[in-house]
């Protein structure tokens, strides 16, 4: 089991889910990932945020989108967080590297403290200073994260801001069938890397961070998940030397990736 108590500074340590119906949400994770849920209070209104744990350990999370949010054409979407020391300065460096702050830092009770922010390319993504929760608990394992990767325009455009807002580098390298893909590192994270970015591959497809879930095998989830009402956007691909993904939305539409990784030599 892949188990983490700690992230460092710039390495993606969280994923939630906000969407728009919370009770089918948590039917269709439930069924698909063999998730368990508890309910924590989100806020002094009343809101509540659901935990997934699979096997006693935290893997995600997921919220009812407000009224004000959903009103907006917003669609459900996953979020990924970044782990870093001192969120007032990271969030000062992004404005400094012409990304956007789309919420300034606030609390979430006594589990940390957080902002959402934006890549000048417009990819959204949280920043996490944690007191109480580090994150995930579980990864790399069925059913848990296992991956973060943004698709946007050009990745050598914003590569500079997540060096200056997170401390990333960047490794470039043609992908089988042609392209490249852009593998970051951060001192102190997985020497094969932390996430990764490539060329938006087609028209409509939005600037944006995929959270990639673990799988078993990739062709029965998107089996199971297309029963469970999701809609598939990618079928089963099988890229060598890296494994077999797929691409979903599930019913409510918040698009995520399911992958089985090719065992390392």
């Amino acid at each position: 089991m892949a188990t983490s108590s700690s992230y460092v500074h710039g390495v993606p340590n969280w994923v939630d889910l906000s969407t728009t119906d919370v009770a089918p949400a948590r039917a269709f994770y439930g069924a698909l990932f063999g998730w368990e849920f508890s309910d924590e209070p989100a806020d002094d209104s009343g809101g509540v945020y659901v935990m997934a744990t699979l096997r006693g350990r935290t893997v995600a999370a997921m919220m009812a989108m407000s009224e004000e949010v959903a009103a907006s054409g917003m669609p459900p979407m996953w979020n990924s967080y970044v782990a870093v020391d001192d969120l007032e300065a990271a969030v000062a460096r992004v404005t400094a590297a012409n990304g956007a702050v789309l919420n300034e830092p606030e609390a979430a009770g006594n589990a940390g403290r957080f902002a959402v922010v934006a890549d000048p390319a417009g990819a959204v993504f949280c920043l996490w200073e944690a007191t109480g929760h580090a994150g995930a608990e579980m990864v790399n394992e069925a059913g848990a994260v296992c991956w973060n990767e943004l698709t946007t325009p050009d990745p050598a455009i914003v590569a500079p801001f997540y060096a200056e807002v997170l401390g990333w580098t960047a490794d470039v390298a043609p992908m089988p069938g042609g392209g490249d893909y852009t593998v970051f590192h951060v001192e102190g994270g997985s020497p094969d890397g932390i996430a990764g970015a490539m060329v938006t591959p087609q028209a409509g497809i939005p600037t944006a961070w995929t959270v990639y879930f673990a799988v078993d095998d990739v062709a029965s989830t998107v089996d199971q998940a297309r029963a469970l009402g999701a809609q598939v956007y990618l079928e089963p691909m099988f890229i060598e030397g890296v494994g077999t993904m797929a691409t979903i939305g599930d019913p409510q539409g918040a698009v995520f990736a399911v992958m089985t990784m090719t065992p390392a030599d």
